[in-house]
Parts: structure tokens; C-alpha cells; sequence
């Protein structure tokens, strides 16, 4: 995949959403203000009471110490790039290195993270019903970006083989991001950030239920509002 492909592009949004799960507590030491080139030091000491610590933090050693971000809601941004597999890998991360996804709008955003819950959901053959309950981060991107909406292989349904390899040499050589369509909300954007400390800190929204109906997730609901959105 040739790199020059894909022009730069200055995305400017207002508001960026990405949809989380609800269950994952915020890590302490990402929220402290201790420096970041500190926290190997400190999970040390406190891994001598607490031996579950360094699983809690994820592989810091895969963020430089100067991309690291830290304070009040720091967790959102640390979170995807230290808590990683391959055996959750995404269209532009193998699942060996951490992507900040977002979407331009709401809708976006959650017709994203429904598509992958439901066949989180279909592998385990789980019930019919109302599951799991997510929520939605909101912050602004100003960055600039290599725009890969115009190269048609990266936007395949079910095949990420393209996708990530370009995304490994992209970031192997430099690049912020990228700026994609997205491929489960026709006429969307995203985008994919390659590092913590270029997009502030979000704040948390709304919080929604998804609703499984043995197939996929059809329906989810704003727990704040009621309002239902049909997928």
C-alpha cells in the first residue's frame, strides 16, 4: 500500500463521539497528575500490595512516556492504546497497537460499536434481550490527518487485511491519523487516531442500553432520554 495515496487532510470537528462500555472503571493513576514518565515507578510500588495493578494499567511500554496523557479522564484517552489484543483486532490496529476510533456524529459512532457488539454477542450465543450499557465520550479533533475515503479497499465489510497494513505503515511513519468513511452508517466519517496526546480529554455523555435481537443488535436505547434508535 503506497502511503502518497492517501492526501493530508486538517479535520476540524467540534465534537467527536466515541461509544465505550459502561463497565470499565477509570484507572487511578491515569487520572492522577503524577508525571507520566513516573507511572512504571509508582505501578511498581503499589504492585507490591495490589498484584493486580499492572493488569489494571495495561502495556504502558506500548505509549512513550511523552504521549502519555494524564488527569481527569485520562483513562478515556490511555485506555486504547494500553488495554489491547489480537484477539480484538479493527480495521486499521491488528490488535498489537492502540487506536483512538471516533465518529462525526452520534449515530455514527453507535451504528459503529453495535455492528462489532453484535457479533461479540452472536460468537457467544448469547439470549435475546437488553444487554450491555455503554457511554458516549464527546471531545474535538483539530489535527491533520492522511484521508483514506477515496482507496475502496479500505472500507471492505468484513476484511481488515488492507486496512490494518496500512494503518501499521502510516503510523510506523509518523502519521497523526486517518479520516475514513464509515462502512455500518453510510454517508458518515471517521476517524483514527494513532496517539493519546493529540485529542483532549473527553467528557463523558449519555449512557445507552443496546438491545440484542439474536442476529444483531437492532435497537438502542438513551438511558437518560428513553429515546429508542432503530438500527
Amino acid at each position: 500500500m503506497v502511503i502518497d495515496a492517501a492526501p493530508l487532510a486538517h479535520v476540524r470537528w467540534q465534537k467527536a463521539y466515541r461509544i465505550i462500555r459502561s463497565i470499565y472503571p477509570p484507572v487511578d493513576l491515569f487520572e492522577d497528575i503524577a508525571d507520566p514518565s513516573d507511572w512504571e515507578a509508582l505501578a511498581s510500588i503499589e504492585s507490591k500490595t495490589n498484584p493486580r495493578v499492572w493488569e489494571e494499567l495495561g502495556r504502558l511500554d506500548l505509549v512513550p512516556a511523552s504521549r502519555r496523557v494524564s488527569g481527569p479522564g485520562a483513562s478515556y484517552l490511555m485506555a486504547p492504546f494500553v488495554h489491547i489484543s489480537t484477539d480484538r483486532p479493527g480495521r486499521f490496529t491488528d490488535g498489537s497497537w492502540g487506536v483512538y476510533s471516533a465518529g462525526q456524529t452520534e449515530e455514527v459512532a453507535i451504528r459503529e460499536v453495535a455492528h462489532h457488539h453484535g457479533r461479540t454477542m452472536a460468537a457467544s450465543k448469547e439470549e435475546r434481550g437488553w444487554t450491555s450499557q455503554f457511554r458516549m465520550l464527546i471531545n474535538a479533533i483539530d489535527q491533520k490527518l492522511h484521508d483514506v475515503r477515496q482507496i475502496i479497499e479500505l472500507h471492505a465489510a468484513d476484511s481488515y487485511s488492507a486496512s490494518q497494513a496500512l494503518a501499521k505503515e502510516m503510523r510506523a511513519s509518523g502519521s497523526n491519523g486517518l479520516l475514513y468513511r464509515s462502512v455500518r452508517s453510510p454517508g458518515g466519517e471517521c476517524v483514527a487516531i494513532f496517539w493519546p496526546d493529540l485529542v483532549p480529554i473527553p467528557v463523558q455523555a449519555d449512557h445507552y442500553d443496546f438491545h440484542w435481537e439474536g442476529a444483531r443488535v437492532d435497537r438502542v436505547r438513551n438511558c437518560r432520554t428513553g429515546a429508542i434508535l432503530a438500527l
